[in-house]
């Protein structure tokens, strides 16, 4: 495919919904200040639109648009409305302090919405869309008006509909795919005859929007951008109404990365592109497929050890682009059943270890015959199989006493005393429950930098009795250890499990040293 106008590298415009149509996904409600800083990133990382909600719908959504455009330094700030009047004074309302303020518009034009959503004819739906666009340009001079479900729009009705919504004052022309029923050709196709039959066409800038029911959004969206659009409107992760949106992230990495085929630039920042996902997943509480393409936790893991090994000898192998292009701090190598030896030799390396060749063939088969049985081998069980110093780590800091007061009154409190190096150190520390309170108390005791990435709760047996088998994940520096530990009593092990997860962080720091090689330290743990 090739561009259908323009220069080699035309321009195109990237309208961010994350706000409104994102937030319409089911359980993705954001507050105030979530919205907010979500706004200010999507200008500081170079969105050229940020569509911040539906005034209309709500005060709150109303408010969050005033002040997200009160506060917008560069991007242009929307509010969406329907075509009747008090939607669209109230959207111009909520935009009026922006620097740079549009009203959406949008009506629906297909045949089936028209007789059943609408109720409404054809001509008056087009008188519809001619007085809606007319008081929102009386308001503001940047207006979009939508064809909503315009894919699936008689092609005669829609062209009419377009051509008047230019002549009523419409600076940009969205033409979406609502119920992400299009295909690619078919919708690239669809632009170049609407530019092609609307006489004003020329007079406003053309806009995607494509949901992603058939899981084609994407590929749509580039097919529509291909046939002459220059605005395209996405979500940050793909988040939207039933499949979602268009993913902002695969945009703009497949326009960079596949330059040959879509010529075409934004004024996205990439490297801030995982910064943004974070930053969404966790407004909405709607976490990132592990395998999502960019920005998923596996888009640049790999565990095969035919792909280990050619990562090893050259990234390009097996990857387009590199993890530092999209804000990720680098490529990882899993280590699984299906490594290689080139790979597991590579992680030891990397976590202080230089093994001879015989050394290295036999920690390389009790690590495969590790890997049959357990689905995540992380680098602690690597480290068990090649040195079994390894667990005196866990003598470092010890557990001598732990009484715990929660219950429904609160405070909850924990008074812990440690074993730290031979000395015994003891702390009361309250908490948000009485697992957080024991964490708070071996952070006083043990100050460290290290972030739980993981607390799990298993039971061994069946039982009120069961022992409780507890997992707690840290990372620090760029290491993440598991520290796991059992008793009946769940938040003992919890504070011996955090306490065995520190002592191996501790053993890390100690041992990769001087280049890689392994040296052993007695400092005590948490630098006090």
């Amino acid at each position: 495919m090739t561009a259908a106008t323009g220069s080699a590298k035309d321009r195109v415009l990237i309208f961010d919904t994350t706000l409104r149509d994102g937030e319409q996904s089911p359980g993705a409600t954001m507050t105030l200040e979530e919205k907010l800083e979500i706004a200010d990133l999507l200008d500081e990382m170079g969105v050229d639109i940020i569509e911040a909600g539906f005034p209309i719908a709500s005060q709150g959504d109303f408010e969050a648009v005033t002040q997200i455009a009160g506060r917008v330094k560069n991007a242009t700030v929307a509010g969406l409305a329907r075509a009747g009047d008090k939607d669209i004074d109230r959207a111009g309302e909520a935009v009026r302090h922006a620097r740079r303020g549009r009203i959406h518009t949008f009506i629906s034009t297909s045949p089936v919405h028209m007789k059943w959503k609408l109720q409404m004819e054809p001509d008056a739906v087009l008188q519809k869309v001619i007085a809606s666009v007319t008081r929102a340009r009386n308001l503001v001079e940047d207006v979009e008006w939508s064809a909503e479900d315009g894919t699936r729009t008689e092609l005669d009705f829609l062209c009419r509909c377009v051509e008047a919504a230019i002549k009523a004052g419409a600076t940009t022309i969205n033409i979406p795919d609502t119920v992400g029923y299009t295909v690619p050709e078919e919708y690239a196709q669809l632009f170049r005859t609407v530019r092609e039959r609307v006489p004003n066409s020329d007079k406003a800038v053309f806009s995607v929007h494509c949901h992603n029911d058939l899981g084609m959004a994407v590929a749509n969206t580039l097919a529509g951008v291909v046939g002459g659009a220059r605005q395209i409107e996405c979500t940050v992760n793909g988040i939207g109404e039933r499949a979602g949106n268009a993913a902002l992230e695969e945009i703009v990495m497949a326009i960079r990365t596949r330059g040959d085929k879509f010529p075409f630039q934004t004024g996205v920042e990439p490297t801030m592109l995982m910064r943004a996902s974070k930053l969404v997943a966790a407004a909405t509480s709607f976490p990132v497929q592990y395998n999502k393409a960019i920005v998923g936790r596996n888009a640049f893991a790999h565990e095969s050890g035919i792909h280990q090994d050619g990562m090893l000898k050259n990234t390009q192998t097996y990857e387009i682009m590199t993890p530092e292009s999209v804000g990720v701090l680098k490529t990882s190598l899993v280590m699984g059943k299906h490594s290689g030896r080139h790979a597991f030799k590579e992680k030891l390396k990397e976590l202080g270890y230089e093994l001879g060749e015989n050394a290295l063939e036999d920690a390389f088969k009790r690590f495969k015959d590790l890997a049959d049985r357990k689905k995540h081998v992380y680098d602690e069980d690597i480290e068990a199989l090649v040195d079994d110093e390894l667990v005196t780590a866990h003598d470092r800091i010890k557990v001598v006493a732990l009484t715990v007061i929660a219950g429904t009154q609160g405070p909850q409190l924990a008074t812990l005393t440690l074993d730290v190096d031979g000395a015994h150190r003891t702390v009361q520390s309250r908490g948000n429950g009485p697992v957080d309170a024991t964490f708070n108390a071996i952070q006083e005791l043990v100050p460290h930098q290290a972030k739980l990435e993981l607390y799990q709760v298993h039971a061994v047996t069946e039982g009120t009795d069961a022992q409780a088998e507890v997992s707690v994940r840290l990372a620090e520096d760029g290491y993440s250890v598991t520290g796991k530990a059992s008793d009946p009593d769940t938040l003992v092990a919890s504070a011996r499990a955090y306490l065995g997860a520190l002592n191996r962080l501790q053993g890390k720091r100690d041992r990769v040293t001087d280049g890689g090689k392994r040296l052993h330290s007695t400092a005590p743990l948490g630098g006090v």
